[in-house]
């Protein structure tokens, strides 16, 4: 998904330096909404890994308490299941935090398609998202 989210960033800054002034109003707008169903896609993907995210910290929450509600002998297992979860929760963690940025990204890219389409909306400040250009 990762590389997925990163051509699509690419593209589409690519489109915005170097195409869209010389493209038509129509291609932009075809591009725009093909950008704009991908940064849904994106969107939808950013809350599964939230709620997954989410998830395994509920879980190693609860393997740290059930390291002091079990019975000696089953401190191994449950030292062995809090790195577990440890471990998944920083990777999600992580991952989450590429999709959250990305997306945020995205928004400004598609600000800058708009404000090209529709100066008057420029004008407003409601294109203005002081973004830095991604790569």
């Amino acid at each position: 998904m990762k590389e997925y989210v990163v051509q699509t960033m690419k593209a589409a800054q690519s489109f915005i330096d170097n195409e869209m002034k010389e493209a038509g109003e129509e291609k932009t707008r075809r591009v725009l909404a093909e950008f704009e169903v991908k940064i849904s896609y994106f969107q939808h993907e950013r809350l599964i890994h939230l709620m997954v995210t989410l998830s395994f910290a509920l879980f190693l929450l609860l393997s740290i308490g059930s390291l002091f509600l079990f019975p000696a002998e089953f401190i191994l297992t449950g030292v062995l299941l809090v790195a577990i979860f440890f471990g998944l929760t920083i990777g999600y963690v992580f991952h989450y935090y590429f999709l959250e940025n990305s997306v945020q990204k995205m928004y400004h890219m598609r600000d800058e398609m708009i404000a090209f389409l529709d100066p008057d909306l420029k004008k407003t400040g409601l294109t203005e998202s002081g973004a830095k250009k991604s790569a």
